[in-house]
């Protein structure tokens, strides 16, 4: 139950994204790992002897309460906010520090906590944290321990966002055609991406599917007024075998060169021939899927490192009112990275 009661002790630790000081300063007390690299916000403990090094990486802010607060545990689950994403991920990696510290491992072990993810590229803290140590590029291997089900997803698609603006002309909505109405300009600009049909692209045997949604529209100033303007928002989820420049070429083409991209998060390659991710699936049993997501593998993997997605945490629970982590998943991670850190086969 040392899991479960680690999991529950970081839900009840508020860490709504931007107001992390508290975990930090609770992982920071827990770890007894020698500490590598700390800025205040994130911190990464290691056990350095000269081995190849794996580094397990974990967000400690979560989306805010929905009234799922204070957490409990239940029917064999940890129930509570972030508990599938991802506070049952920290308490593996908490427990795992602690028992690292009393334990010869065929491998160096480097742990990294880091700060509002959940809030997206534009405050992403890992581009720092790269810039101020050069431990994370010695990295053989990097588990990012988002919730996965206890799957090893591989890759992950890219993520771009893009402004697109279309200009009419105001009138009286009594007299429409003396003006041009920039929402069915939008709507007609709009059209490719509205029916964009997902595209499949699989890679090492694994499938991922890109997809382009139109998630924001914009437009008008009173009901009795023409709109002479109409601003869209699109996000382009693009699979690993686009680059981030190709990516944003395929929408300057579908939407013109003046379109405003807004971010772009280039996705990261499958490392399914890497030989420790097969031993990590091979010790853990876990079925290899596609990650249909971006995450921050995809950091890691820009700086040409292996990294692969591999969490207790369900995605069915991630962010839901009703979160959970079930505590036999918790220990199925725990195990599994016990056995691959010590060499086991």
């Amino acid at each position: 139950m040392a899991l479960a009661r680690r999991t529950l002790d970081l839900v009840n630790i508020p860490s709504q994204s931007g107001s992390e000081a508290q975990v930090y300063t609770y992982v920071d007390a827990c770890v007894p790992l020698h500490t590598a690299f700390s800025d205040g916000e994130s911190a990464i403990y290691a056990k350095r002897e000269g081995k190849p090094l794996v580094l397990l990486a974990g967000h400690t802010d979560t989306v805010p309460a929905q009234g799922n607060l204070p957490g409990r545990i239940e029917d064999g689950s940890v129930v509570g906010l972030g508990a599938s994403d991802m506070k049952g991920g920290l308490a593996v990696m908490i427990e795992l520090g602690l028992w690292a510290a009393e334990t010869e491992l065929a491998y160096d072990l480097a742990l990294l906590f880091f700060p509002r993810e959940e809030l997206g590229p534009d405050v992403n803290p890992l581009p720092a944290v790269f810039e101020r140590t050069g431990l994370v590029d010695e990295a053989q291997l990097v588990i990012c321990l988002e919730p996965t089900d206890n799957t090893l997803q591989l890759g992950c698609l890219g993520n771009l966002s893009a402004r697109v603006v279309f200009h009419g002309k105001s009138a009286h909505s009594a007299r429409p055609w003396l003006g041009v109405n920039a929402i069915r300009l939008a709507f007609d600009g709009l059209r490719q991406a509205l029916d964009a049909e997902p595209r499949d692209v699989e890679i090492d045997g694994l499938l991922f599917r890109e997809v382009m949604s139109v998630t924001q529209l914009h437009a008008g100033i009173a009901s009795n007024v023409i709109p002479a303007r109409a601003e869209a928002i699109v996000n382009f989820r693009y699979a690993p075998d686009r680059t981030a420049e190709s990516a944003a070429k395929h929408i300057h083409e579908l939407f013109g060169p003046e379109v405003d991209i807004s971010s772009n998060s280039p996705p990261a390659h499958v490392a399914l021939r890497s030989p420790l991710v097969e031993r990590l699936r091979a010790v853990g049993g876990f079925e290899v899927q596609a990650k249909q997501a971006w995450t921050n593998v995809a950091d890691f993997a820009a700086r040409g490192l292996d990294a692969v997605n591999l969490g207790p945490g369900a995605t069915r629970y991630a962010h839901a009112v009703d979160e959970r982590v079930e505590i036999t998943e918790l220990e199925r991670t725990f195990d599994a990275l016990q056995r691959f850190l010590v060499g086991s086969v």
